[in-house]
């Protein structure tokens, strides 16, 4: 590595770049980036509050304000078991899962314009060298994947 303003400072940078793409695009679906991830979470199967909680980092307090915040705006129900009266899960209603497949396909489209100045052999390169980086997997808020242990 060269002297300079330092490797982790290009990392933060990177990340600043893409959490701002990602907040504008959460904002042109009218969601805040934590209405965003519970929506991509729960899209394709219901979670239970602790699960989502821990996918989220969010404490139980804060876990059930942003369900209350989105439920209030009809995009997510709970729900209780069948096998357990005192669990609550976490599901999509119809328009939670219109807007959280909306969300999801404008992420996958817009998100990757941060590289379009590079040329497509650069851009091949970034994409294998992030997936190496984040363990070869697809992970995250919208899989429901922990990241990789380093």
């Amino acid at each position: 590595m060269t002297e300079g303003p330092g490797f982790g400072n290009t990392l933060v940078c990177l990340s600043v770049l893409i959490h701002r793409r990602y907040v504008q695009i959460c904002a042109d679906h009218d969601l805040t980036t934590a209405q965003a991830q519970l929506l991509c979470l729960v899209k394709d199967q219901p979670r239970g509050m602790s699960e989502l909680g821990h996918l989220l980092g969010l404490a139980k307090p804060g876990m059930s304000g942003l369900v209350d915040r989105t439920e209030r705006r009809g995009l997510v129900q709970r729900g209780t078991p069948e096998h357990d009266r005192r669990a609550c899960t976490i599901s999509c209603t119809a328009l939670g899962k219109e807007i959280g497949d909306a969300l999801y396909a404008d992420v996958s489209a817009r998100l990757p314009d941060i590289v379009d100045h590079l040329s497509p052999a650069d851009q091949r390169l970034f994409q294998e060298l992030a997936g190496m980086v984040t363990g070869g997997t697809v992970s995250g808020p919208c899989r429901g994947d922990d990241p990789p242990e380093q």
